[in-house]
């Protein structure tokens, strides 16, 4: 399949921890793969050894430092792009909080003051997701870090054995809830299991089961309450774990109260991608939106267009993210290739979208 990127204009101006579209005040909500972000220490239990010096990536301070740099670059890019900082950026494929720490402290982005939500996880590997927030815009309340379960579901499992079921292990699910602004917000932030495997088919679908399952008991309990869902899917937004599990929505005048609008759908009709697997156009990093945010009361905040007039979402890409030539020219430029060190960024880009009122 043809690859290719589409350049857009996103015109934002910022003033202090505020997006300025003429009078509406307006906030960037992200998400972000960060590939494979492992310091150089073992953590005990956690498969995590090719990430060590003497192991199979040889992975050093030098390059966990490069890897550093190059995930705050990317972040410090979207905020010279759109005129200020996310307001709230999930990330995903981070072994633990001191990586997360050195992250948010990296000259390239320590002004943003980020703050950071995380739990360590079940994940064999050690890698978790976590929540990076600006605090004098996102009043934080709460968080709950959601694991993967088997039940209630509509999903047959009858292929599983009760031993399988009890030794699979996958990330948890990131809610966190709180303010902007004095409307209440839950942001999701979730890594569904990989494409690997001969059962791994219901995998994603469950895992999007269990988000919404608790995004609408958020919403029975918080009338009213605006929820985003961010993540690496491993599934496009046309793959029924997002279409049927998670309900999402093409149109935004298709939305009820028991959906969510899917804003990468159509981007996805339309060729854009955050990463290519097996030589196919994915967008498998995405963000939904409830119908409360989709479909909001005037004078709240509401999802709006920010791609040429027409899309509600982003794909952040720039050259420097991107390899320019070579077998795998057009697509994203990673940390590893062919298992060597090249010194990229991650093998997705990262997505986000705009609320304001």
């Amino acid at each position: 399949m043809k690859r290719r990127l589409l350049t857009v204009l996103l015109v934002l101006v910022c003033v202090p921890g505020l997006l300025v579209q003429g009078k509406v005040r307006s906030h960037v909500i992200g998400f972000y793969n960060l590939e494979n972000l492992f310091d150089t220490y073992h953590d005990e239990g956690k498969n995590d050894y090719q990430f060590l010096p003497d192991g199979q990536n040889q992975w050093t301070e030098a390059k966990y430092n490069k890897k550093l740099h190059n995930m705050a670059s990317v972040i410090r890019a979207m905020k010279e792009d759109n005129g200020c900082w996310h307001a709230v950026l999930g990330v995903s494929e981070i072994e633990n909080r001191h990586v997360l720490e050195d992250l948010v402290s990296q000259p390239e982005i320590a002004e943003a003051n980020y703050q950071i939500v995380h739990y360590d996880g079940p994940d064999r590997r050690g890698v978790d997701v976590a929540l990076f927030y600006r605090p004098e815009i996102f009043k934080y309340i709460t968080s709950e870090s959601i694991p993967f379960t088997f039940s209630p579901s509509r999903i047959d499992w009858s292929a599983w054995t009760q031993e399988e079921k009890d030794n699979f292990r996958t990330r948890d699910v990131l809610m966190v809830r709180g303010t902007i602004d004095g409307e209440m917000f839950a942001f999701f932030v979730t890594h569904l299991p990989s494409r690997l495997g001969g059962k791994g088919a219901d995998l994603r679908p469950r895992g999007a089961e269990i988000i919404y399952q608790r995004a609408m008991r958020l919403q029975k309990e918080f009338p009213g309450i605006k929820i985003v869902v961010m993540g690496d899917m491993n599934d496009n937004p046309t793959d029924p774990s997002m279409t049927e599990f998670m309900r999402g929505k093409e149109k935004i005048l298709e939305v009820g109260d028991e959906d969510f609008f899917s804003p990468f759908l159509s981007m996805l009709k339309a060729g854009y991608s955050s990463l290519y697997y097996r030589g196919e156009n994915n967008i498998y990093d995405i963000i939904l939106v409830n119908n409360a945010l989709a479909n909001a009361p005037k004078g709240t905040f509401q999802i709006r267009p920010i791609v040429k007039k027409k899309y509600y979402g982003r794909v952040f890409s720039k050259p420097f993210m991107t390899n320019q030539s070579g077998q795998y020219k057009g697509t994203p430029f990673r940390t590893f290739s062919n298992g060597a060190f090249v010194g990229g960024y991650s093998d997705h880009y990262p997505t986000y979208i705009v609320v304001s009122k």
